[in-house]
């Protein structure tokens, strides 16, 4: 006897996406969307008992930089570990198109020092068959992933294509440099773009220290481009900022938004030089909501950080005359050394280079903790290092050599460095439940060798709706609400992200009982053998994308339905009648 559907969810404790509360109900999958919801008579192919078990839209990650990774990989981990059925590349204002093939080595450089992707892995990985935002696109579209993918036009990429060597250096843009920017931006967003990003921050540099092409991008420029992506009628502007002179720049950012008549996401983070700034920001952006701009806070759901580890890109020794000695030797090699005791008394006594950043805005003995496993990205302050340190009566520096010298010396501290001035999460529970704004910033693809916050998307379940112990927690309807239509629609794509009929089968089933993050660990499976720091997850029962089951129990079965997304996606029709 023929199945009535593809695949057929049985009894789950469904969470639409909606934010109301969960439903007992059958889910039936054909054709790749959602076809029933309720008590389905009819059979499956596939059966998937979810007694017990959450059924949720597939996530959104707005925050990702697997711009070169979803050139050379088909599995786009770690976020298809987490959930995460739709991705969106090409923030920060980094990307690796446009690009002419006399300056690829810029923006491999660039992209090395901003989001911490290693050199020979992107010389290695890339295969460099597009010159144009619209060839990327092109050498996209014929890949198949687990996951669909969604792009932006980055702005640095574009800044460099026009202008070359002086958009690298700063220099202001003419009225042709403008236009020409214009132009590729537009077209970009007209090709299948869904926004466009850019980054004006001193935090993202070359590793030779060189500011981002597009930190003094003046208002002349943004404006034009603005007016471009308004024109071409589609998706938003990203945009980071320092914030230095707040008001000034909140004022231009506006103004910019209002030019481009698109949603403009901003990145909210609490700085511990100006704790409480951020909510002066978020006033802003309500006002300007009030005003008809649509403005958004994007924030993440837990510190922004950097791991320590002697397997791994940083540690608090990176300062030391005895560390550099050592650092490139093979791990096995280092490791005799690191366990050597006169080699220990020396790197604990040596003075650091005071003139090395890591020194000067990373070690804080008071603000590193041990990570754990389960990780914990909530500590407390008496299990800091100096807090330990203290109660032992020991030299701080000795007490985290001996940390890292544990599991082999592969353990991993953990310096939280925004979003915690105060020592918890409060903060972050504010961020999140503020109204105006949106969970991304997980990084995805980036920073490979210092943080693994991809897995903030399922952090967002484990801790903040069933886990934490020092504060509020929130609801989990509210939480999926958050990761699945909220994101979803924010930049147009109204096909996915609720559980209905009509809408795109892209779906979790989830064992919320067993869910959890597990302790980063270090692979070497990146192009020319490139490390990164990977985080696993438990608890996903079943990832479903366009109606075809990627992973099951945590385990990619091999089916690649994911594709590149070009534009807006409209919904089925009853909820455009709705939304009308």
């Amino acid at each position: 006897m023929a199945q009535d559907y593809d695949i057929v969810i049985r009894g789950g404790s469904v969470y639409d996406g909606n934010g109301g509360e969960p439903f007992t109900a059958d889910v039936a999958i054909a054709d790749g969307k959602i076809v029933e919801v309720g008590a389905v008579a009819g059979t499956g192919k596939q059966e998937i008992d979810a007694k017990g078990r959450m059924v949720t839209p597939g996530f959104v990650d707005l925050h990702t930089h697997y711009d070169a990774q979803v050139t050379w990989a088909n599995e786009i981990t770690p976020s298809s570990w987490n959930g995460v059925t739709t991705a969106m590349i090409g923030n920060c204002g980094v990307g690796f198109a446009p690009c002419k093939p006399d300056e690829r080595d810029m923006l491999i450089k660039l992209m090395e020092g901003v989001e911490d992707i290693p050199e020979v892995v992107l010389t290695k990985g890339l295969p460099w068959n597009w010159e144009s935002f619209e060839d990327y696109m092109d050498s996209l579209d014929g890949r198949p992933y687990d996951m669909d993918i969604v792009t932006q036009v980055p702005h640095s990429a574009v800044r460099t294509y026009v202008m070359g060597k002086r958009g690298a250096e700063r220099e202001p843009a003419t009225a042709a440099d403008r236009k020409a920017m214009a132009e590729l931006a537009a077209a970009g967003v007209r090709s299948g773009a869904l926004g466009f990003s850019t980054s004006r921050t001193i935090n993202h540099r070359t590793l030779a220290g060189e500011h981002i092409p597009t930190l003094d991008a003046d208002e002349a420029e943004l404006g034009e481009i603005a007016e471009a992506i308004a024109d071409a009628g589609a998706g938003w502007m990203q945009v980071i900022s320092d914030f230095d002179e707040v008001d000034e720049e909140l004022a231009l950012l506006r103004r910019v938004a209002e030019r481009s008549q698109r949603p403009m996401s901003v990145t909210i983070l609490q700085r511990d030089s100006k704790p409480e700034e951020w909510r002066h920001i978020m006033g802003e952006i309500v006002d300007a909501q009030k005003s008809g701009v649509a403005m958004k806070g994007q924030v993440l759901t837990r510190p922004t950080g950097v791991l320590l580890g002697f397997e791994i890109s940083q540690n608090p020794f990176l300062g030391k005359a005895s560390w550099k000695a050592i650092e490139a030797l093979p791990f096995a090699e280092k490791m005799t050394r690191l366990r050597d005791p006169e080699f220990r008394k020396k790197l604990i006594a040596e003075p650091a280079d005071n003139e090395d950043i890591f020194t000067t805005r990373v070690m804080r003995w008071d603000r590193i903790f041990k990570l754990g496993d389960p990780p914990n990205y909530e500590p407390h302050a008496d299990d800091s290092v100096a807090a330990v340190a203290k109660r032992e009566g020991r030299d701080p520096a000795e007490v985290a050599y001996d940390w890292l010298l544990e599991n082999d010396g592969k353990a991993i501290l953990y310096r939280p460095l925004s979003n915690y001035t105060y020592g918890n999460l409060d903060t972050v529970h504010d961020m999140m439940t503020h109204e105006h704004t949106l969970v991304g910033l997980g990084d995805g693809g980036a920073h490979v060798g210092i943080l693994t916050d991809a897995s903030a998307i399922t952090y967002m379940l484990t801790h903040w709706t069933r886990d934490r112990t020092r504060g509020n927690k929130v609801p989990l309807a509210w939480a999926i609400k958050r990761l699945t239509s909220d994101n979803a629609e924010v930049i147009g794509l109204h096909d996915r992200g609720r559980i209905r009929a009509g809408m795109k089968a892209d779906v979790n089933v989830i064992d919320y009982d067993r869910l959890k993050v597990h302790a980063p660990k270090v692979l070497y499976d990146l192009p020319g053998g490139g490390r990164r720091l990977m985080q696993e997850t438990e608890g996903y029962d079943a990832t479903i994308v366009s109606g075809v089951i990627v992973s099951r129990d945590g385990k990619a079965t091999g089916e690649l339905p994911g594709r590149l997304v070009r534009g807006p996606q409209g919904g089925p029709p009853q909820m455009a009648e709705a939304a009308e």
